[in-house]
């Protein structure tokens, strides 16, 4: 009994600790000045480092859930197509990688102990369709992407189905995102197909969540 309570002590200490992680990250985040585009721009093009500073920065304010559609809008404005699609991805998934541990690490233990065989049949799913199911909502550009980072690090699906589904699930959205920052002035082809992206994928994932209700999202 005495080894029953001070794991339960232990599991509300770590996840107490997340959370408050979570919302200093937020706090930081807001109180943060943002840079007019002009001096970001200047910054990051015209230093080495500049695109390595903004990939961490990136992944950092990936931790707090703050809007990161801007971010990936800018980084089309500062590198342009090519290279804001891969500062963007490599940074969303930098700080993917680190919600998804740090909600495994000072989360999961309490979520097994405090609902036990409750989420078991979730966490059979996850395990065998981790991958599919990551896949699925990264393509829903509305959904909160910092909390499903770590959301996913409190179930059971397992860190490379996860990695992989998130690259693959993200690239669509970032693309049209990082379209509307390198082209959006100019309002041509590339803005229009992006926006168009960016709708259908939101109906799509609307689309399959509503289905998915209706039938019962986790019969297995």
């Amino acid at each position: 009994m005495a080894s029953y309570m001070r794991g339960r002590r232990r599991a509300v200490i770590r996840l107490a600790w997340l959370l408050v992680f979570i919302a200093a990250a937020t706090v930081a985040a807001l109180l943060f000045p943002v840079p007019a585009v002009d001096a970001l721009q200047q910054y990051f093009t015209t230093t080495r480092w500049g695109p390595t500073v903004f990939v961490l920065g990136y992944a950092v304010l990936t931790l707090s859930p703050v809007p990161k559609n801007v971010l990936s809008i800018g980084a089309g404005v500062v590198f342009g197509f090519a290279g804001g699609i891969g500062v963007v991805v490599a940074a969303a998934l930098l700080g993917a990688t680190a919600a998804f541990w740090l909600g495994r690490w000072l989360g999961r233990e309490a979520v097994e102990t405090f609902t036990g065989a409750r989420v078991e049949k979730l966490d059979q799913v996850l395990r065998r369709r981790g991958f599919a199911a990551v896949i699925g909502v990264r393509l829903v550009p509305v959904l909160p992407f910092t909390a499903i980072n770590y959301l996913a690090g409190l179930t059971s699906v397992p860190w490379w189905p996860y990695l992989a589904g998130t690259a693959l699930g993200i690239l669509p959205g970032t693309v049209s995102y990082v379209t509307l920052g390198a082209f959006g002035m100019q309002f041509g082809w590339q803005v229009q197909a992006a926006a168009a992206a960016l709708g259908l994928l939101t109906l799509a994932g609307l689309f399959v969540a509503v289905r998915r209700r209706r039938k019962g999202a986790w019969n297995v």
